[in-house]
Formats: C-alpha cells, structure tokens, sequence
C-alpha cells in the first residue's frame, strides 16, 4: 500500500540459538479437501491482476462474492458496492452479512482489501500474475498483501457455515477497493455505508502477525491496535531565477537541501501509549543485554528519554516505533538546464504517532526549517489522527488461543501500533476499535516482501490462516 506496511515483527534471536524445525515442513492441520479448496481459490484471486486503474477489482469481488453466495449467504445480503476510487479509476467494496438467527450480541466486522500494488513483469523472476507453488512457498503479487486475508476469511466463513456453524451475532465482511491508494472504500464503509457495517469492533486480516528466527525459533505473534497516521508535506522554495552563468548568492535547490539536511536530523519528541509501552517491554526481553534492550528498559522507565530514543530508531526493525518520523520521498526543481531554478520541491511523508493532530506536526516542521521555505499538506490527501483500540480482552485471549494451537503454548503474543496505516484506520477514526489479527507469518526479514519483488507466503501459513479466522469467528461469535 501506498502508505506502507509494518516493519518486521522483532528482532532475529542470536545465530548462536539451537535451531528448531523449519515451520514450512510441519504439516497443516486443515483437511486435504479444504486445502484443495483454498488453494484453488487463492490460486483465482492472485491471476485476477486488481491494480489500480487496471477495472479488474470488481472480479475480485464477483470471485468472493460467489463463494459467501454458494455456501447460502442470501443476495439481499451480499452487496458490490461501486464508487470511483481515484478520477477515473472505478472499483467496488464488498460487504457481506453473514447474520446470527437470534444475535445476543452486537455485529462483528472483519476486513480485508481486494486491491494490490503494481507489479511489473521485467522485474520479477515471474509472471507476478502467475499463481506458483514452490520450496514451500505459493508467490505471486498479493501473496501477502493481502489476498491471503481475503481467502483465508472467506474460506473459514464457508468451511464453518458448510458444518453448520451458527453465529451468536452478525458477522460482517468489509473488503474494499483501493486500500493501496486513497482509502475511499474505507471512508465510505466508515461513515456513508454505515448503516451496512456498523459492528462492536473490527478484525482486521491485512497483516502478518508472527514471526520466525533464521534459525526457525518463534519470535512471538502480535495483535495491532493502532495505527501511525499518514499524512504528506510539500516542502516548497521559491527564487526570482536568471541565467545559470551568472549564479546568485540565493538558490531555491539549495535552499529545499538545507531545509533537507535540516529534516534529517530533526527528531519528534518520544511518545508512548498503553501498547507501545507493552511492545517494548516485550522486545526489551526479547534484547536483553543488547544496546538496543538496554535502551529500551530506560525508555520505558522514562518514556521521555531522547536518547535511548534515538538508539531504538537508530535499529532497522524498531525505526519508527518511538515517535512521529518524516522522511524525504520525491524531488522536482528547476525548468532547464541553462536556467536558475524558480521553485524546487521536496514530497515529505509523515507516519505521525497515533493521536497526534498533522497540523502540529506541520507547525513543527515550518518552524524547523524557517520562513523561507513552505510547509503545506499534500492538497490530494488530508490526515486524520486515530485513537488506538482499546487492549480488549476477549479478542487477545482468542488470539493468543489461536496462534498457540500452531506455534507452541509459550509463544509470545503482545500488542504494538503500526507504523503504516489500513483501512482499520478509517473505522477507529468513526469509532469502531480495530484489531490487527491475522495470523500468517514470516521467516526471517527476506519473507516480507510486500509490495517488493517475488511477493511469497508460506505454504502451511496460507491454510493454517484459514483454521485460525475459523477458531477467531468461534471463539467471539460463538
């Protein structure tokens, strides 16, 4: 998704670890039949190429749609909803409701996105297209972003329905459209089409929650309750110009790279919340006496500790995790070569943390680099800050119920906010509480490849995913 994904669960544990069994070899427990058929269906949804401006999301939705309606969801009930994502790129959000013959309790929402980012064939080893099974791997784009989530639901939906499975509550499935760009389907599933998603709270399946070591020891298995808001900055230089032979002492490129350099090494204030807090002490167990362990023991003893801060960012696997961060994406100045450029601009992106507004983010950012420079938010996208879910109890019990049944009773499960943002973030934002809790997992940092070349999921983690949404469905709508 344009907005990112997570980081890599937590750190590798030392090379020194006694290796344990490759996960991959480990067989599924779901039924061959039911194997068969979710990979079948997995196999249809990677070959249907939903990219933006492509008009093939619609297929993804008539593919998923089929599969509620065939297992006896009543079309009164299952809704294609269109709308125009971006000028003129029209796609669809599916909603089902699966509904409770005598609910005693409110719906549930579960979500997912149908839309994937693009994927060009010169740059893959394959048709990213192509749907391939391998060294126990199933690649092709989506793989894990997210078309897994979507089978994996509906797949577990259908196997529980085919035996018969009654809900205690409504049971509603969000799949939107164009989650990789604009997040309009969210904002329209949120608020405009409320009165078809309206729930208690909202699973969502765009993740990979657990994590292996290379030397295949579980790490432990997280459940997001929050999210870093996405918000971009035009920062913007403006110069009389002239002739490049005779340079002036003033320069809009030079000017945008000072305000750069200056963006470089600014550093937000530290902030924590209740799962941030409880992230860290996980990961300061999982470090222990390392640099980065020690730095995180004194950021949680004093959550205003800039440097130890610093150390935690300064860690590929933690960046980001401490406070807001904004980074330099895109560049474009100048209108010839022969010419002193008039305006240079520099495209900044923000992930800011969980409640904090982008208008202070952005009053903090034009004092740091001063007058001479401006500081506006992307004209076509307006950040909104959204709380972080509540640590519910019965969702991290059934969670944590789950992802033990497949990876051992003492594995770790544990709270963290996400750097990125989903379409979770739309409905926290209107009030329903999101929790991040699909249960697919990577080996090693070289497994998440989302949005990357060679997308791949696990073999065994595909099917297992479908088990697991069975035993979450179960556990909270049971």
């Amino acid at each position: 998704m344009k907005r990112a994904l997570a980081a890599v669960l937590i750190a590798v544990v030392s090379s020194a670890a006694v290796a344990a069994t490759d996960p991959r070899t480990v067989p599924s427990k779901l039924p061959p039949a039911w194997q068969a058929k979710t990979r079948d269906l997995f196999k249809q949804a990677i070959e249907i190429p939903s990219v933006h401006n492509r008009g093939e999301v619609p297929r993804m939705a008539k593919l998923l749609a089929d599969q509620f309606r065939a297992a006896g969801i009543p079309e009164a009930d299952i809704h294609i909803m269109p709308y125009e994502a971006l000028p003129g790129d029209k796609t669809v959000a599916l909603i089902v409701r699966w509904r409770a013959a005598r609910p005693t309790k409110k719906p549930m929402l579960i979500l997912g996105h149908m839309d994937v980012v693009e994927a060009k064939r010169e740059d893959w080893k394959f048709d990213p297209f192509t749907f391939r099974e391998e060294g126990g791997y199933f690649y092709g784009r989506g793989t894990a972003d997210m078309k897994n989530g979507d089978v994996a639901t509906t797949m577990a939906a259908v196997k529980l329905m085919s035996e018969g499975f009654r809900p205690s509550r409504d049971i509603i499935f969000f799949y939107s459209g164009d989650e990789e760009t604009r997040g309009v389907g969210a904002t329209l599933g949120a608020g405009q089409w409320r009165n078809l998603t309206d729930a208690e709270f909202g699973l969502n399946a765009d993740d990979q929650s657990c994590g292996y070591s290379a030397s295949f020891q579980m790490l432990g298995c997280r459940v997001g309750t929050g999210e870093k808001t996405f918000q971009t900055y035009l920062f913007t230089t403006h110069n009389p110009g002239g002739h490049s032979s005779r340079p002036r002492p003033d320069n809009a490129i030079y000017d945008l790279a000072d305000a750069l350099e200056k963006l470089r090494n600014h550093r937000f204030e530290p902030m924590m919340n209740e799962t941030t807090r409880a992230y860290f002490e996980e990961m300061a167990g999982q470090q222990g006496d390392s640099a980065l362990g020690k730095a995180l023991r004194r950021l949680v003893a004093n959550p205003t500790d800039g440097v130890a801060a610093d150390v935690i960012e300064a860690d590929p696997l933690t960046v980001g995790a401490t406070r807001t961060r904004c980074v330099a994406t895109m560049l474009k100045a100048g209108h010839a070569d022969n010419a002193l450029a008039q305006t240079a601009q520099a495209t900044v992106n923000c992930r800011i943390f969980p409640g904090v507004e982008p208008r202070l983010v952005q009053a903090e950012l034009q004092q740091m680099v001063g007058p001479g420079v401006e500081v506006t938010p992307d004209p076509e996208y307006i950040g909104f800050p959204t709380p972080v879910s509540p640590l519910r109890d019965d969702v991290f019990k059934a969670f944590a119920a789950s992802v033990r049944r497949f990876h051992g009773a003492d594995t770790h499960v544990f709270p963290y906010v996400s750097p990125g943002a989903s379409d979770g973030s739309f409905f926290r934002a209107k009030g329903i509480p999101v929790y991040n809790v699909d249960s697919t997992w990577v080996i090693r940092p070289d497994d998440e490849r989302s949005h990357g070349l060679d997308e791949r999921m696990p073999v065994r983690a595909m099917y297992d995913d479908v088990l697991h949404w069975e035993f979450m469905i179960r556990s909270l709508a049971g």
